[in-house]
């Protein structure tokens, strides 16, 4: 017989929450502060959204319907294409070109852009990369896609030569993590960075983790020293330098651009990606790798930089897939690279 102190067992005692912020909810509620909104980039959004579902769905089935695998293929930069690299990129062009909103696409699996002629009145362009990290999707790491949304101005015709911006043009930036969950950052100009994490129940990106911000230094660094060989002085006299600190930094590398950035934007530390002398110009691209991260590690606290010391988010692409150095993480981390290449003469100037 109960006592009267039961509150009816373990259902009774489960809290439930009824004011759940779906991503969905977020962006609509983040239009009505804007009078002038139009509702055309939160249409945008919902696109985005879709997508973002779709790819963490075929990535999680990947190996028990043949998507694992090299599709035969090589993209524009090079990289062996998977299947999934494939797939990836036909839903995020077919996601981009139904939304109604968008003019042209930059996606890394493309050496041109895509225009979308049916829309010639859609006013936004957006840069991706659908699965970044996809070699090693065969071994269960953690992969991601990387965007960055800009706003095309007045006349524009939907040239390549109209997405040749710095990151400071963006309006919006983000990645999706898909890995033991899915996490969606979305960031916005000079806005919060929020993190969703997908609720394959609901079917819904769920807010976890607002105004996201990162901690001012943490004795963590992040990238591959297999490169040591080729790299420049600043940089292999940087490392030395934490390894040979009074508390010796922690190496994690994971070797997934998405993984390693995630982990760095919740621990702290800092992720980097330098150009060397097998690589002059560096290796991730600048419209949608590096200029999309950089904007979500400022709008979080930190600082993103090229190989150069130039801050990252002014460097102006020179073609839609140049290539640039980084590092990026907490503010204090990449200080320290600016101050010992500044040692070295190079400023960023």
């Amino acid at each position: 017989m109960a006592g009267n102190g039961d509150e009816g067992g373990a259902v009774g005692k489960e809290s439930i929450n009824t004011e759940i912020v779906t991503l969905t909810r977020h962006l609509n509620e983040e239009q009505t502060k804007h009078r002038e909104a139009t509702g055309d980039f939160t249409l945008l959004c919902h696109a985005l959204q879709f997508s973002f579902k779709s790819i963490a769905y075929y990535i999680r089935r990947a190996s028990l319907i043949n998507l694992s695998g090299l599709a035969g293929s090589s993209n524009t930069t090079g990289d062996e294409q998977k299947k999934l690299d494939v797939i990836g990129n036909d839903v995020f062009i077919a996601a981009m070109r139904s939304s109604g909103r968008v003019r042209v696409l930059v996606s890394e699996e493309e050496e041109e852009v895509v225009t979308f002629d049916q829309n010639p009145h859609a006013r936004y362009a957006v840069a991706c990369d659908p699965i970044d990290g996809s070699s090693n999707l065969d071994a269960g790491v953690s992969v991601g896609t990387i965007f960055g949304i800009y706003r095309l101005p007045e006349g524009a015709k939907g040239t390549k030569e109209d997405l040749l911006l710095p990151a400071t043009s963006l309006v919006a930036a983000g990645f999706t993590m898909y890995g033991a969950s899915t996490q969606l950052v979305l960031t916005m100009k000079d806005g919060p960075v929020n993190g969703f994490t997908m609720d394959n129940g609901l079917g819904e990106f769920i807010l976890t983790h607002p105004n996201m911000q990162m901690p001012k230094k943490r004795g963590i660094y992040s990238c591959n020293e297999g490169n040591s060989k080729y790299w420049d002085d600043p940089v292999l006299e940087w490392v030395a330098s934490l390894k040979s600190a009074e508390k010796p930094y922690s190496s994690r590398y994971i070797g997934s651009m998405v993984a390693d950035a995630y982990r760095t934007l919740l621990y702290g530390g800092i992720f980097a990606y330098p150009a060397d002398k097998k690589s002059p110009k560096g290796k991730l691209r600048i419209l949608y790798e590096c200029g999309p991260m950089s904007m979500v590690f400022e709008n979080a606290g930190g600082q993103a930089v090229d190989s150069k010391m130039r801050r990252m988010m002014t460097v102006v692409p020179e073609h839609i897939h140049d290539r640039s150095g980084i590092f990026l993480g907490s503010y204090d981390e990449v200080q320290k690279v600016i101050d010992v290449h500044k040692k070295h003469g190079i400023t960023g100037s």
